[in-house]
């Protein structure tokens, strides 16, 4: 089993190297593309560091690879120019932001959605295994971690632009104008934090009933069907 997932990683690091050499190529601007890989070389050597240490199993590779190739584009065409609009209008002839009733690009909004959505299971899955944790802190922790680095990032990003000023502070910031942009992400990473940790809550409650009775133990105070 282990070395079926060490394969399947290996598979997902390979798609992502794809994905990332291709978004390389030309991308609108360098600048705001090597600022935005730099976490990018942050988690590779964290993932090289730990290579031999922690095999995640198949689902959370898949989800940790679907948000690398997300932030990838975001990266080659920077979050605010990401085409989305045009690629629909060349599929349907339509404008996907007229039919949601959008008003700006919102593919960082996306995927700030997404590092919730797609990252917390993975997040939990490390903290069960490196911290042990069971029970109600499997579930709040990870949903905790994933939050607060949300806003880690928002400051990140913050002092950035900043420190850079100029377009490529604003490229990098790609607030749109909107004075509540950090907020509005924040919140929406933690919307996708909680629907990732509830739904596997729900899974695992529905696979193994007894996990109920024993959360019920730990946490008198909550009302657990």
């Amino acid at each position: 089993m282990i070395e079926e997932h060490r394969k399947f990683r290996t598979r997902c690091v390979i798609l992502f190297l794809i994905v990332w050499a291709t978004m390389a190529i030309g991308p609108g601007d360098y600048a705001d593309w090597a600022l935005e890989n730099a976490l990018v070389l942050a988690f590779a050597l964290v993932m090289a560091a730990t290579w031999n240490r922690f095999c995640l199993t198949p689902v959370s590779m898949a989800l940790l690879t679907l948000f690398m190739c997300l932030h990838a584009v975001g990266a080659h065409y920077t979050y605010a120019l990401v085409p989305y609009d045009d690629w629909w209008r060349a599929l349907t002839g339509s404008s996907f932001n007229d039919m949601v009733g959008w008003r700006r690009n919102n593919f960082d909004r996306v995927v700030h959605f997404s590092y919730g959505l797609l990252l917390a299971y993975p997040v939990r899955e490390l903290l069960i295994r490196g911290a042990g944790l069971r029970g109600f802190w499997s579930y709040f922790l990870p949903l905790d971690l994933t939050m607060s680095s949300s806003m880690m990032y928002e400051l990140v990003e913050w002092g950035a632009a900043e420190l850079l000023g100029g377009d490529l502070g604003q490229a990098y910031l790609g607030t749109q104008g909107d004075e509540w942009d950090a907020h509005k992400d924040m919140a929406l990473a933690s919307l996708g934090a909680f629907i990732a940790i509830s739904l596997t809550l729900a899974i695992k409650v529905l696979r193994e009933p007894e996990r109920v009775a024993a959360l019920k133990r730990e946490l008198r105070f909550v009302n657990l069907p």
